[in-house]
């Protein structure tokens, strides 16, 4: 349970960090961050309007499931597992959810 709290930490941390880097002043758009402990889902959203149209994204979506970080989308440059294994997590302890199933044994982390 230890190792899920340090999990916890770690994704707070780089989505904190990711989220600082996101700003949309010249709209009306607000970058939230969303911290589901209970449930282990980590996202940052960007939510508002430009004029008429409604803004809402998910840029980054990350959950903990089964002790293993799952990486479900990442809609920036920023290479998200690596930064997780910078952060002291081992690699076959990160899932890249956002590949089908068949692929993930081919990118160096988890397969779940």
């Amino acid at each position: 349970m230890e190792r899920i709290e340090q999990y916890r930490q770690f994704i707070r941390q780089l989505l904190t960090s990711h989220a600082s880097l996101d700003n949309n002043s010249e709209f009306d758009v607000e970058c939230q961050l969303v911290f589901d402990t209970e449930h282990d889902h980590y996202q940052i959203l960007d939510v508002g309007w430009e004029g008429y149209k409604q803004i809402y994204n998910c840029f980054i979506h990350i959950d903990i499931k089964d002790g293993k970080i799952w990486i479900q989308r990442n809609m920036t440059e920023a290479d998200l597992g690596q930064e997780l294994v910078d952060l002291g997590v081992p690699k076959e302890d990160i899932v890249l959810g956002l590949h089908p199933p068949y692929k993930r044994p081919y990118t160096g982390y988890g397969v779940a």
